[in-house]
């Protein structure tokens, strides 16, 4: 996060950037889906299969896609909104899981090599906790900048699909409070329990959620206002990171209500802000079915998982993977000597 890294030089930089995406390849994804009504299935029987190749067909240019680079980014920071008790555990757990992701020890570590992806753990300024949002905003311009900086410059063109996802004690407080500034309704109904906070530290949680509101009550017009004055490195980072898949024609398997959440401000920004991305499942966090529901994303997943670090994503990957054999490899009707109806 060096000014050197920095892509995005103002608000308005990446404001017009949000504002200028591309919309695939209209070609691909028509080829794609003529295909699937030749092979050897009822058209439309393997469902969202079918669409999934498709989608991936659009986003690669590709009317065969292929998953040959696929890639998990983890984000990790720090959040200066746990000082108010939203979370069942210390800050101290962010780097120590930075760590054990070095070592290979943790859930997405095991997950990331079933799916044979790539994993690429990035941690943001960890010793510097952002500002506690109920006092002061999270990051100002430059920090979220050079945040957001860090995500858009990690993502390739050669990457054939990305997975994103985070590490951060304390951040799906902020992930609530991005969720209740874009999309309205009281904190409670998107709070949830996060890492296993009881009821007092759940009632916390809505209290400083509703105290960030007010006192940031003037950026909540501005969806990138609201992911810097509420948000966090990690969260800011996976909003650039999302940004520049769509730039580079990278699809995108979202994970979890931290994930989701990051990325929501660029569907605010874009009517087909997100569509370059499939949720990849439904959590257990409270707000996530309701943040899923509001951005027109279905999951493909619902396994009651409320991990983070990509791992919903990452399990999604051989669905996909399971989609494009389909795609490639089933005979059509006239090569298996199979009668039509």
């Amino acid at each position: 996060m060096s000014p050197q890294s920095v892509s995005f030089k103002s608000l308005e930089d990446l404001r017009a950037a949000c504002l200028d995406l591309p919309a695939g390849s209209d070609a691909a994804a028509s080829a794609v889906a003529r295909r699937q009504d030749t092979l050897t299935k009822p058209p439309g029987s393997l469902g969202r299969l079918e669409t999934i190749a498709a989608w991936l067909g659009r986003w690669q240019g590709r009317d065969m896609p292929k998953l040959d680079a696929v890639k998990v980014f983890v984000f990790a920071g720090n959040h200066g909104v746990t000082a108010q008790g939203v979370s069942a555990y210390p800050s101290e757990v962010t780097v120590q899981m930075v760590a054990n992701f070095a070592g290979g020890g943790a859930a997405i570590n095991q997950l990331a090599r079933i799916a044979g992806a790539k994993l690429d753990v990035i941690p943001l300024d960890l010793d510097h906790p952002t500002g506690d949002f109920t006092q002061v905003p999270a990051m100002d311009e430059k920090a979220f900048l050079a945040a957001v900086s860090a995500g858009y410059d990690a993502v390739t063109k050669d990457l054939d699909l990305v997975c994103f996802g985070e590490m951060g004690i304390g951040n799906t407080t902020p992930a609530a409070a991005i969720s209740t500034a874009l999309f309205g309704g009281s904190a409670e109904k998107w709070t949830g329990r996060g890492t296993g906070v009881d009821d007092a530290g759940l009632k916390r949680k809505v209290v400083a959620i509703e105290a960030g509101l007010k006192r940031h009550a003037d950026s909540l017009s501005d969806p990138l206002k609201i992911a810097a004055a509420l948000g966090g490195r990690e969260l800011a980072a996976i909003l650039g990171a999302t940004l520049a898949a769509r730039k580079n024609n990278v699809p995108v398997l979202l994970d979890g209500f931290v994930c989701t959440a990051a990325a929501a401000p660029l569907a605010r920004l874009h009517p087909t802000g997100l569509a370059h991305t499939v949720a990849a499942h439904v959590s257990a966090e409270a707000g996530h079915r309701r943040l899923l529901e509001a951005l027109g994303l279905p999951p493909l997943l619902d396994l009651g998982m409320r991990l983070g670090e990509g791992s919903g994503a990452c399990l999604a990957v051989n669905i996909v993977r399971s989609a494009l054999e389909c795609h490639a490899r089933m005979a059509s009707f006239a090569e298996a000597g199979v009668s039509e109806k």
